[in-house]
């Protein structure tokens, strides 16, 4: 049987942390590394070997995730280890961090590192479908040459969709998070007309439930509506991040909608909600009525 590859995490927030978790239960050994340390603490017990530096990290690592909170960083990141890989190592990005930053990490490591396979492969879903391993991988780059990603993102995921040459993967993400920017929204102003009408989010979903409508999502969603509660799946500041980078990507290409969601979205952070759940936007929404 072919021994498992080494796994370095670069990045333990929410996602990364579920990533380390999740591969520690199959059996690989796992560097961890995360700017503030207390962060991976909880996994020394099941077997992280918990590094103080990037380059520790990555030193003895057949493949490096990188998961961190932007295209800056990232690169920055990216830019202090890849001296320090192993020779043919795979490097998978798995952060949204924009089509212009994943741009500028292909050419550098095309430039650097020839030797290195750099997966671009951002993810679908948030944080407790990460812990639970049910997220898709939006994989893209080299599939050939990276075949030690396969039993990684067999670990961390449901599932995986290879989408082309790298880069693809980037691209698709600020699709999909574009439809779920816009998903939120509306979510949040019908169930502000419902109440107006004397309905609770919990009718609202009634009326959804059973039907074409009815997505988990939704239904998560309400239900933090309803309880007043936004424990953070995904912070609406990322989420914001995530609706800027697709209008960078878009260029000249007009999305009224989604320009109209992220300037509303910027003052619900500006209001101090942004490092709540993206739902949140709901109660942003409420209190700017009552003004």
């Amino acid at each position: 049987m072919k021994s498992l590859p080494s796994v370095a995490v670069l990045g333990l927030g929410a996602m990364g942390h579920a990533f380390a978790a999740n591969l520690l239960k199959k059996s690989f050994h796992v560097y961890g590394w995360n700017r503030t340390r207390a962060r991976g603490e909880d996994l020394i017990p099941a077997g992280l070997t918990l590094c103080d530096t990037r380059e520790q990290a990555v030193a003895d690592a057949d493949v490096v995730i990188v998961m961190l909170s932007d295209g800056a960083t990232t690169l920055a990141t990216c830019e202090q280890i890849l001296p320090l890989l192993k020779p043919d190592a795979v490097l998978c990005q798995m952060g949204t961090i924009g089509v212009d930053a994943t741009q500028q990490l292909i050419n550098s490591i095309h430039t650097l590192r020839p030797d290195v396979v750099l997966l671009d492969a951002p993810v679908s879903g948030t944080k407790t479908p990460a812990e639970q391993a049910q997220i898709l991988v939006l994989a893209s780059g080299d599939r050939q040459r990276a075949a030690a990603i396969e039993p990684v993102f067999a670990a961390i995921a449901k599932g995986t969709k290879w989408l082309g040459e790298a880069g693809a993967g980037s691209k698709m993400k600020l699709v999909a998070n574009a439809w779920l920017v816009s998903i939120m929204q509306g979510v949040a102003e019908s169930t502000q007309l419902a109440q107006q009408f004397g309905f609770t989010p919990d009718d609202f979903w009634q009326v959804l439930d059973g039907g074409p409508l009815a997505a988990p999502y939704v239904k998560g969603k309400l239900a933090m509506i309803s309880a007043g509660e936004y424990p953070a799946q995904m912070q609406l500041t990322w989420a914001l991040k995530d609706a800027q980078l697709a209008l960078d990507a878009a260029g000249k290409r007009p999305m009224p909608m989604l320009q109209s969601i992220a300037t509303q979205w910027q003052g619900a952070v500006d209001a101090g909600y942004g490092a709540k759940d993206l739902s949140v936007v709901y109660r942003y929404l409420h209190e700017q009525q009552k003004k």
